[in-house]
C-alpha cells in the first residue's frame, strides 16, 4: 500500500508495521500493559544474548511502570467518582 502523500517524497518513505511477539487482545490499558510486561519478561528469560536480555528487561520495566501508572489512575478515578457521588447537590 502506498500512501499518496508519501508517493512523491524524494526518499520514498514507507509506513512501518509494528510487530509484537504474540497476540494481544486489548481489553483495557492496564491489562494491555501487564501483558506486554509479562511478554517482555518471557522474552528476556528466553534470550541467549546478553544485550537482547537487557533490552527485554528494560522493556519489561517500562511496561510495568505504565501498568502501575494506569492502576494508580484508575484508583484515583474511582475515588473521585465516589467523592462526587457523596457530595450533596448544590442548586
Amino acid at each position: 500500500m502506498t500512501w499518496p502523500l508519501l508517493k512523491h517524497h524524494p526518499r520514498r518513505v514507507t509506513p512501518r508495521t509494528i510487530k509484537l511477539s504474540g497476540p494481544i487482545v486489548r481489553q483495557s490499558s492496564l491489562q494491555f500493559f501487564v501483558a506486554r510486561a509479562e511478554q517482555a519478561r518471557a522474552d528476556a528469560d528466553a534470550a541467549t544474548l546478553e544485550h537482547v536480555r537487557d533490552r527485554c528487561l528494560r522493556s519489561e520495566a517500562a511496561w510495568s511502570a505504565l501498568a502501575e501508572k494506569a492502576e494508580r489512575t484508575e484508583r484515583m478515578r474511582e475515588a473521585d467518582a465516589k467523592r462526587k457521588a457523596e457530595q450533596p447537590l448544590h442548586c
